[in-house]
């Protein structure tokens, strides 16, 4: 790269969250700006993780930063400000997987109407056991497709940890802050994330072709 590019390349604003927070509270919307470009990111790949619908980790972005301007009179730097941001996105997945819930439930549970008009037995009934979805297997890599759904099936409490760790790049002591658990229990649930992820996709390694690829 040239002096002339080189002069020419945007600063990259080093200042601190907490220091932008403060600022956007006292009315900065650069400052707020600059938050939003420096996270937004992070948060949306926990929130696509954690609820697995575009469009909705989309909408709980948006929610995400909504709720960082509505809290903004009352802001106070007590936390890291990322400990506090994903305390919120956490907070709405905690929230939208108790509707997912309700309205699965619902769904599952009320009886349809048959052919005769009589109510039928419950939709559960009707789902095949081994039912996967077959869109997304048939276009992404078999790597990728085996980690999302092994990722999926770990435990909530698992999950979650991981994601934090791994895809937002929180350290410890900020998931331990954020799910409020001590930092020991992060450990521990990292730890056995990632052995039952191993487990899960130990057979990926072996059949992996001796010597590389040709």
């Amino acid at each position: 790269m040239d002096a002339s590019s080189s002069a020419h390349a945007p600063a990259v604003d080093t200042t601190g969250d907490e220091a932008l927070m403060q600022a956007f509270c006292t009315g900065d919307a650069a400052a707020f700006e600059t938050l939003v470009a420096r996270h937004q990111r992070g948060v949306y790949n926990f929130l696509l993780r954690s609820v697995r619908q575009q469009p909705r980790a989309e909408e709980l972005l948006q929610e995400v930063f909504l709720r960082v301007v509505r809290a903004k009179e009352r802001y106070t730097p007590s936390a890291k400000f990322t400990t506090w941001l994903y305390s919120i996105a956490r907070n709405l997945c905690v929230d939208e997987s108790r509707r997912a819930k309700f309205r699965r439930h619902q769904s599952l549970d009320a009886p349809r109407k048959g052919s005769d008009g009589d109510a039928g037995s419950a939709m559960i009934s009707s789902i095949p056991s081994n039912e996967v979805p077959t869109d997304e297997a048939a276009e992404a890599p078999t790597i990728r497709r085996r980690l999302k759904e092994a990722v999926a099936k770990l435990p909530v409490e698992q999950r979650e940890v991981f994601l934090l760790r791994q895809v937002s790049g929180l350290s410890f002591r900020e998931i331990s802050e954020t799910v409020e658990i001590p930092e020991n229990t992060v450990k521990s649930r990292m730890r056995y994330a990632l052995e039952k992820l191993r487990s899960e996709l130990g057979d990926l390694h072996h059949a992996a072709p001796e010597g590389g690829a040709s």
